[in-house]
């Protein structure tokens, strides 16, 4: 009996063990476990993402003449950009460009959103954590076409406005594809527009207009002739009716130039 007595005995601490395990499971389960949060990004050792810098590892944009839903995003302080949900970082952006930086989404998964990004090269994009954004929405449009040399503007699908344009010159070419509205600038000492309206692209062959960057913006001009002729360095200049309309368009409203 004694003997019998200490095999129960025996047999029965596996099984006590096993219970404690998965009590322990099941608590971690409840609680989270820290392991599943992120690791923290040195945004220090990134570079920043503007219309000055080129960051040669940004994704490209694979889809560069398609539309959007509207939907923009507003990083809410500095914040990482990765190379594809749960990727690594590339590089970083913060709140402010030439204002508050609105960015157009071009793809969204659970918990991340694709943006078009201000810096070289042409039709860059990063992955951004959602929970680092503030959303809103663009009913906007904005299309350049510059084959026939003509800037229009649509709200919800409809058609506000369609006038004439001066596009890049065949040396200095406006490049195509989707971009943005990254700024808007009213500055009385500029003498040809006092209001310019920089894009989040820049100039395929200058590096750089009147001693800054090469970004390509949309701007009006004294002379009515330059309008439905290919004359610019890049940038598309516009009538006054037409300057007037595109300046209320929120920052972050996508652009989309073609050679139609």
């Amino acid at each position: 009996m004694r003997g019998s007595r200490g095999e129960h005995g025996s047999s029965s601490m596996p099984a006590l063990a096993v219970l404690l395990i998965l009590g322990a499971v099941a608590v971690i389960g409840i609680l989270g476990n820290d392991d599943d949060e992120p690791p923290p990004v040195d945004l220090t050792v990134l570079a920043a993402s503007s219309t000055a810098t080129t960051i040669a590892t940004a994704p490209l944009d694979p889809e560069p003449y398609a539309a959007t839903d509207g939907i923009v995003v507003h990083p809410r302080s500095e914040s990482a950009l990765y190379s594809a949900p749960d990727g690594d970082p590339f590089a970083k952006i913060g709140p402010k460009q030439f204002g508050p930086t609105w960015l157009p989404v071009v793809e969204q998964t659970d918990g991340w959103v694709r943006v078009l990004l201000p810096s070289k090269p042409n039709r860059s994009t990063g992955w951004m954590r959602d929970d680092d954004l503030e959303r809103a929405s663009s009913p906007y449009l904005i299309r350049v076409h510059t084959g026939s040399r003509t800037i229009e503007l649509f709200e919800k699908g409809k058609r506000l406005g369609a006038w004439k344009a001066g596009v890049g010159a065949r040396k200095t070419p406006t490049p195509a594809g989707r971009t943005f509205l990254l700024g808007s600038i009213v500055d009385h000492k500029r003498s040809a527009s006092p209001i310019v309206l920089p894009l989040g692209a820049h100039s395929p062959t200058l590096d750089t207009f009147g001693g800054g960057p090469g970004t390509v913006a949309i701007h009006g001009w004294p002379r009515a002739d330059v309008f439905g002729a290919a004359i610019s360095a890049g940038c598309v200049r516009v009538p006054k009716t037409a300057l007037a309309k595109l300046q209320r368009v929120p920052l972050g409203t996508l652009v989309q130039i073609d050679n139609k």
